[in-house]
């Protein structure tokens, strides 16, 4: 995507990427999945965005979401937190490696 680009999105563009994020929303609420399942491709097909990119972008764009998401899991006490936190400390550190 070029720079002139990032910053006139279109009506079409706006639509497209609102019911996209809308969808990884009710998929990772529902299932527990990755929003990126759904907003990677949506964002390489849609925008245009190279591979690297369209995971960067991804990766901000689910924050919201596994927050959101984590706070009903936090109130109804489905959270194992002795098992997440080892998990969220290896994940960090293969994410910050593989990045």
């Amino acid at each position: 995507m070029d720079k002139n680009r990032e910053k006139n999105f279109s009506i079409k563009d706006i639509l497209q990427l609102s019911i996209t994020g809308f969808l990884a929303g009710i998929i990772s609420g529902l299932f527990s999945t990755g929003g990126g399942m759904i907003l990677v491709p949506a964002f390489i097909y849609f925008l245009k965005l190279d591979n690297t990119k369209a995971r960067g972008t991804s990766v901000f764009c689910i924050l919201p979401m596994v927050i959101t998401s984590g706070i009903f899991y936090y109130k109804e006490n489905y959270i194992e937190w002795k098992i997440a936190i080892l998990c969220a400390i290896g994940g960090a550190i293969g994410g910050y490696i593989r990045s």
